[in-house]
């Protein structure tokens, strides 16, 4: 008789942590911030970001950061090779893409482990503002929540536009402004349909696609999205085979990221005032109608994109 009473006993316990989380888990919920902010396209304001060392770093969201780049300002060729890698359907679904869900838990079941997210653009941009980096059931829900709500009240143009400034495409280098100069030497208007494709391929995790520890990886992966672009005739045969035809001109940049993990300059540790930022462009009290996300003010010290992956 004394199994089934620890039986029951273990049960008990099991049901009221259950109950337990299912009560922190709404709690939270009623907290989430207000996604209404971001929908202003002149506001500036912070959030926290990690280095690949772990050190959180001040990164400004908005035309306050020299290198932010309006939608009008991204060529065609990087905004669709950005859907085609990272959210085919950006355009159909409601912020959340539940085919693609359903794909990646068949994936995740077949291969043991999680190899597929299934997040879609909106997804990755509430948890690049708002939430953290943890691998938690409470969290998908938050970033669910987030991305329908975000989806509501934002424009394709505006979600698209706050995704590619925020997005961690190297060390310390956010968003495609950044990234272009940083590998091209060029602002993203400048960008080829190869290099465009280029940055794309980076977008699962700089740390994984590293130009510079694995350049043959990034470019089978840009050949990848090539071939999905050809596919979807976003170019055409033409402008398909003229990129696969072309190297990525980053010799002589190899240095660079290895320095920069090293010892990233002031410009990049965040130690010396933000660039670009003058008087009138001061990121909102937290509490107030921040333009971009999450908290008010879109982060706490505690969360934010967090370098290490963007899904």
């Amino acid at each position: 008789m004394r199994f089934p009473r620890v039986a029951r006993s273990i049960l008990l316990v099991l049901a009221g942590a259950v109950v337990l989380w299912a009560a922190g888990t709404g709690v939270s919920l009623v907290f989430l911030p207000s996604v209404k902010p971001l929908a202003d396209p002149r506001a500036s304001f912070d959030v926290t970001v990690r280095d690949w060392r772990g050190k959180e770093h001040p990164f400004r969201v908005g035309p306050g950061n020299r290198y932010w780049t309006p939608i009008s300002a991204v060529p065609s060729s990087l905004k669709k090779a950005v859907i085609a890698a990272e959210d085919a359907n950006f355009y159909t679904h409601e912020g959340v893409d539940y085919e693609a869900i359903k794909e990646a838990i068949r994936t995740d079941i077949q291969k043991g482990r999680f190899v597929r997210g299934g997040s879609t653009i909106t997804q990755q941009l509430a948890k690049n503002l708002f939430l953290s980096r943890e691998k938690s059931i409470s969290r998908k829900i938050k970033e669910y929540i987030l991305a329908r709500r975000i989806d509501d009240r934002l424009s394709k143009s505006r979600i698209l536009e706050l995704y590619l400034n925020v997005v961690e495409l190297g060390p310390m280098v956010y968003g495609v402004g950044h990234a272009s100069r940083y590998y091209f030497g060029k602002p993203p208007s400048g960008l080829t349909v190869r290099e465009s494709a280029f940055l794309a391929s980076m977008l699962p995790g700089p740390k994984v696609y590293d130009p510079y520890r694995n350049l043959g990886r990034v470019v089978r992966r840009s050949d990848r999205i090539l071939r999905r672009m050809a596919a979807a005739h976003m170019i055409t045969e033409e402008e398909y085979k003229a990129a696969l035809a072309e190297e990525p001109n980053i010799e002589g940049l190899s240095r660079k990221v290895e320095s920069t993990i090293a010892s990233p300059p002031p410009e990049e540790t965040g130690d010396l005032p933000v660039p670009g930022i003058g008087p009138g462009s001061e990121p909102p009290a937290p509490g107030t109608s921040a333009p971009g996300g999450e908290d008010t003010r879109v982060a706490e010290p505690s969360s934010g994109p967090s370098a290490g992956g963007n899904r």
